[in-house]
């Protein structure tokens, strides 16, 4: 959600105000108010968030949005005990789905990203609690979009370990993303409609691991 000029917030058919970028499609609308910046603390869903945002990559999020039911059918849900399984075969059905994106190297990094996944389980280790554990300090609340930048020092940081993990395709952007999707940080204007209903959920996740 890059930075831009005014307005940021604007209010829909119901009355209530939101990003400005929620407003283009019905499809952002409910990714707005329901999924973007609630907290996701499990691996699976955490996976499936960073696979997604590495698809995005050069696209828009619409699409992918549109997507991601064939997504799911085509990554057996996401599940990273079976994606670190895929092999060549797989890659093959992949490859021929007009239903996703269809681009070798994000599909192996996928795939890869799996396997670092649950090299992670092997060890004892979370690839939730590796991600939360890069969550910045309390800031305060953006006001406008010059106040959402598309990298933050903790999202170079996270960027930089996953690769050291054995993770891949997952710059600082992309980490930024991911960090913003599943509520590390909570990017939703001063004002927006669901701001507070999304910083109350972070707060009772946080408080629920300690």
């Amino acid at each position: 959600m890059a930075a831009g000029a005014e307005p940021a917030l604007i209010r829909g058919a119901d009355g209530h105000r939101r990003c400005w970028w929620a407003t283009a499609a019905p499809e952002y609308v409910a990714y707005h108010d329901d999924e973007w910046g609630r907290p996701v603390v499990d691996d699976r869903g955490i996976y499936e968030r960073l696979c997604l945002e590495a698809f995005q990559s050069g696209l828009s999020w619409l699409t992918i949005l549109r997507k991601r039911d064939a997504f799911r059918a085509a990554f057996a849900g996401f599940e990273i005990a079976a994606v670190a399984e895929f092999g060549e075969p797989e890659v093959a059905r992949l490859l021929a789905d007009d239903g996703i994106v269809r681009n070798r190297a994000k599909i192996a990094a996928a795939i890869e990203n799996a396997g670092a996944a649950r090299e992670l389980v092997e060890r004892g280790e979370s690839l939730a609690e590796l991600v939360w554990s890069f969550r910045p300090k309390r800031r305060p609340a953006p006001r406008t979009r010059a106040d959402l930048a598309p990298t933050r020092a903790e999202s170079v940081a996270l960027a930089r370990e996953l690769k050291r993990r054995g993770f891949r395709f997952v710059g600082p952007t992309t980490a930024y993303a991911l960090m913003q999707a599943c509520g590390i940080v909570n990017d939703h204007l001063s004002g927006c409609a669901v701001r507070r209903a999304v910083e109350d959920e972070r707060r009772q996740a946080l408080a629920s691991r300690g």
